[in-house]
């Protein structure tokens, strides 16, 4: 998930794969219903252990549940239409917990722009949403190593008629450039000279494609996973060639992961022990496969690389 452009935005964002007359409103709805088995009654947890590394691990394990704040956002944690929750992040979840001793998974839904707050609040145990590792992000939670990595793409019209395909592009042709509320894009369109007060920001990748189509925006940005997915099935519009955005003049990567509230290292360590064995095993492709993801966007990179900015 692409990270906020600015603290101000910090709260307001969403990032994600597109079914036909599904919104992201809707998603999010399934959600709450499904979060909302067993979470009657349920009060927030006792403020994590000052012993070094945290207790939450054993907490968990007792506890036989971890609640997963997500985003309700395609691919990366959403409500089938089975009514089951599912998504790369919650998939992988409910393998690593197993690993770790904890047999369930509950999802807290909120807004992606809320789920860092609702994590230091103790709303949930872990933020499972595929959220991007930024340097920002790291001074306000800790993070395991990320499970893929992303390069950006555009959402065009049919033939793409502008040329657009990277940022500079969309600044010498001035497009009418669309991007999400609080998208790492904000940042990127920027830094490429494009003046922030004239970008369309729009709620999800979902209502960019329909700018586009309306003729509203020249192009959306957004990740290459989700942009190739949402406009599977439109006849108005075209997905670009990924490609990496400039940060400070250098071509950049971002990288997802899980993030956890900054005393637990011994469960964020625990995590990347056993996500490493997936990694290696290749069971981490296999289960993010179905959602969209190649071997392109597998990834050896580390929370500390991506921390760093």
């Amino acid at each position: 998930m692409a990270p906020p452009f600015g603290k101000a935005q910090e709260n307001s964002r969403a990032h994600d794969r597109h079914t036909s007359g599904t919104t992201r409103r809707s998603l999010l709805a399934g959600v709450a219903a499904l979060g909302a088995i067993g979470a009657a009654g349920c009060s927030r947890l006792d403020t994590a252990s000052s012993t070094d590394g945290g207790d939450l691990l054993d907490r968990l394990r007792a506890q036989g549940v971890v609640r997963l704040g997500i985003a309700g956002e395609i691919p990366f944690g959403y409500i089938d239409r089975d009514g089951r929750l599912t998504g790369e992040a919650p998939e992988l979840a409910k393998a690593v917990f197993k690993r770790l001793g904890v047999d369930r998974v509950q999802p807290v839904p909120t807004e992606f722009g809320s789920l860092i707050p609702g994590l230091n609040s103790q709303q949930f145990d872990v933020v499972s949403a595929g959220m991007y590792i930024n340097a920002e992000r790291c001074e306000q939670v800790i993070f395991a190593d990320p499970d893929y990595q992303m390069l950006d793409a555009f959402i065009v019209r049919k033939g793409n008629p502008k040329g657009l395909h990277d940022y500079k592009d969309v600044v010498a042709s001035r497009a009418k450039f669309a991007t999400g509320t609080g998208y790492a894009e904000i940042q990127y369109a920027v830094e490429a000279g494009y003046k922030e007060s004239e970008i369309l920001i729009v709620p999800d990748q979902v209502a960019g494609l329909n700018a586009v189509e309306a003729g509203r925006a020249d192009v959306f940005a957004g990740t290459a996973l989700t942009v190739r997915e949402v406009v599977r099935k439109s006849g108005k519009t075209e997905s670009t060639k990924p490609f990496a955005p400039l940060v400070k003049g250098k071509p950049h990567v971002d990288g997802g992961g899980f993030a956890f509230r900054s005393p637990e290292t011994r469960l964020r360590d625990a995590f990347n022990v056993e996500l490493r064995k997936m990694k290696e095993s290749g069971e981490l492709f296999r289960i993010l496969r179905p959602f969209g993801f190649t071997k392109a966007e597998m990834t050896d990179m580390t929370a500390k690389e991506l921390c760093r900015g």
